[in-house]
């Protein structure tokens, strides 16, 4: 059997990261929030989640029969490689076993049912994410399952239908998650989780601010199913004065809290969520403890959230999960508070803890550049060399292809990794400058300057990876085929046919925007006069501080819709905020387009902008478009004087 059994996916097949999630607030208002479809007078539930920064990692590729996953245990050593044939009868026997290959099997059986898909070989490389700590391990998995089976196969899921297979792949196994756990899905972001009976609405959070969280293992036990069990006696009719107080704290109350926390989350106050925490506990066991007295008493969780010497160090604290002895929350004052927490938790109650941080400035790790488009315009020269490869002289005297000079970019504004979209007839010619060496007898020909660029772009090499396009329909598509590349990360995206030069010394234009980046998009503008705009994109917003809150984006607007629409306050009535060329995108931009994919991006870019908000960021410096021949020889001669 063990020689039937397919090795590993290799180094360079999809990647994929899950993370664990942690409940902010609103527990248990998931399931109670479902109740809505026998009983319309129970009030919708409400909770906030985010994902941590701990996960699951994993190579994926296609099998075309079985489900092959090689994973590891919770101490690091290899677990017995699990198989299973994609046949339905199967997989759901293996799910409904029970135990750690339940899970997959259950999320299988639910894209098999749905989909004409053939298996997958699943290598669970590493985990960082510590299982059965109230942070939905079994929710990242079924998760990551899903997400595999739509990428590798293009099922063409949107994050919340990758939730939903998820949910429904869990609920196959004995599990008996609630829907707010499938929350992962979306990343490393908080979500605000509406339930209103199936129905399940949810809205990505922007927050300015880190708020410092640890997590406690109490290291003790609780039973979730008498919790779930004791709870739920009370739903869909409430008969009994202590049922009637399950349904007010998980209906009326809790949806009350609920928009206080997240009302302190965007105004990035912790002070202020820390009061809900404390508050929303209060009412917690004023509500439900008398539903669940054996479990919820919880005399370990209490003794640690009420420990007199962890109080000067916290805003606010609470249990997590189900509550019970199982896990308890904290909202730290600083990273100092936060250090000395973890150290009285850990020495004086002897319990573990991990480390939470939601608004952490995100570092932009990679960078899309399009190169597949065909510039009729620069003809007959791209007939033998794409615009992005034609030479442009440096100023070290050196001819370097366009595309070099970009990538630099990309690099100088702190990316790993520079993704070039080719046609897929175009892929040696970008293999052959970045890859490739030169024959010896052509490289001792070459000055020392050459041979030192020489060597410098080969070590570029290695951080740019080449996806390539089959048709060109556009800059949308384009950007879509860089998804499996760029994962669930946000990303840099600059134009193959534009360069650039900064106005500010020792700090490239690229460098300008990823140093505004929090999480939230952020377009680079410039300047432009009224007789302009129809040439450009353009977007109309107002000041925060010096980021514009973008409130519109309008793809060559007349000059007479801009001045009705986009006009921004502070700037001389005839000029306008236009494209500069490049910015930097979540990868919620993927499930856009992938709606629809012929869609203008600009038209992408304003739904991405009603969905999560867009900031705008005026970069200093000059923008040369080099896919016409007259902006060509302009740029050439600039860029040769004085790039930095």
């Amino acid at each position: 059997m063990a020689g039937e059994i397919p090795p590993p996916p290799p180094a360079d097949a999809l990647e994929l990261m899950v993370p664990g999630r942690v409940c902010l607030a609103g527990e248990h208002s998931d399931w109670a929030g479902g109740f809505r479809r026998f009983n319309s007078s129970i009030v919708e539930g409400v909770c906030l989640v985010c994902g941590t920064e701990e996960g699951l990692f994993a190579r994926v590729q296609k099998h075309p029969s079985k489900l092959v996953v090689y994973a590891k245990t919770d101490d690091g050593k290899p677990r017995e490689p699990f198989v299973c044939n994609m046949e339905q009868r199967e997989l759901k026997k293996v799910a409904e076993e029970g135990g750690f290959y339940s899970y997959m099997a259950g999320v299988a059986y639910q894209i098999l049912i749905r989909n004409q898909v053939g298996g997958l070989i699943i290598e669970n490389y590493k985990t960082t994410l510590p299982v059965r700590k109230g942070l939905s391990s079994s929710a990242a998995v079924c998760v990551l399952v899903a997400r595999a089976f739509n990428r590798v196969y293009d099922l063409r899921m949107t994050v919340r239908g990758e939730m939903e297979m998820a949910y429904q792949g869990e609920i196959t196994t004995p599990s008996r998650c609630g829907k707010m756990d499938q929350c992962c899905a979306f990343g490393q972001v908080p979500v605000q989780m509406i339930f209103d009976g199936d129905a399940v609405a949810c809205e990505e959070i922007i927050i300015k601010k880190p708020f410092l969280f640890v997590i406690v293992d109490l290291c003790a036990a609780k039973d979730t199913m008498v919790i779930l069990s004791q709870l739920s006696r009370g739903f869909p009719k409430a008969t009994t004065d202590v049922e009637k107080g399950v349904q007010e704290f998980l209906g009326p109350i809790n949806k009350q809290f609920m928009q206080r926390a997240r009302a302190a989350l965007e105004a990035g106050s912790p002070q202020a969520l820390g009061q809900v925490y404390n508050e929303f506990q209060d009412l917690f066991d004023k509500y439900l403890m008398p539903a669940c007295p054996s479990e919820l008493t919880a005399p370990v969780l209490h003794k640690c959230l009420n420990h007199p010497s962890l109080q000067q160090h916290i805003w606010g604290r609470k249990g997590v999960g189900s509550q019970g002895d199982g896990t308890a929350q904290f909202l730290c004052k600083s990273e100092e508070d936060r250090e000395q927490l973890i150290k009285k938790i850990e020495g004086e109650l002897k319990m573990q803890c991990l480390r939470v941080t939601l608004g952490k400035k995100r570092r932009v790790r990679k960078a899309v550049i399009p190169c597949a488009g065909y510039t009729s315009e620069m003809y007959p020269a791209t007939k033998v060399a794409k615009s992005p490869l034609l030479p442009i002289l440096d100023n070290d005297g050196l001819l370097k292809p366009a595309i070099l000079l970009l990538v630099q970019e990309a690099l100088s504004a702190g990316v790993d990794e520079v993704i070039l979209v080719v046609q897929e007839g175009d892929i040696d010619d970008f293999h052959r400058l970045f890859k490739e060496e030169i024959p010896p007898h052509n490289f001792n020909q070459l000055s020392a300057l050459q041979q030192k660029l020489g060597k410098e772009i080969l070590e570029i090499g290695k951080q740019v990876v080449l996806v390539t396009q089959p048709s060109q329909k556009g800059l949308a598509d384009a950007v879509l085929c860089a998804r499996n590349a760029v994962a669930d990360e946000p990303f840099l995206l600059l134009l193959g046919d534009n360069l650039y030069k900064s106005a500010i010394e020792g700090i490239p234009c690229g460098q300008q925007v990823a140093d505004r980046f929090s999480g939230q998009s952020v377009i680079a503008l410039r300047e432009a006069h009224a007789s302009e705009v129809h040439k450009y994109g353009t977007v109309g917003g107002v000041w925060s501080q010096d980021l514009l809150d973008v409130h519109a984006i309008a793809e060559k607007p007349s000059s007479k819709y801009a001045k009705e629409h986009l006009a921004v306050p502070g700037l001389p009535e005839d000029k306008y905020l236009c494209f500069f060329g490049f910015s930097i995108l979540t990868s919620r931009i993927f499930e856009i387009l992938q709606r629809n994919p012929s869609a203008h991006f600009t038209n992408a870019l304003d739904e991405l902008r009603q969905e999560q908000g867009i900031a705008g960021v005026v970069v200093k410096g000059t923008r040369f478009d080099i896919g016409e021949p007259q902006k060509y020889f302009k740029a050439a001669s600039a860029i040769g004087q004085a790039r930095l």
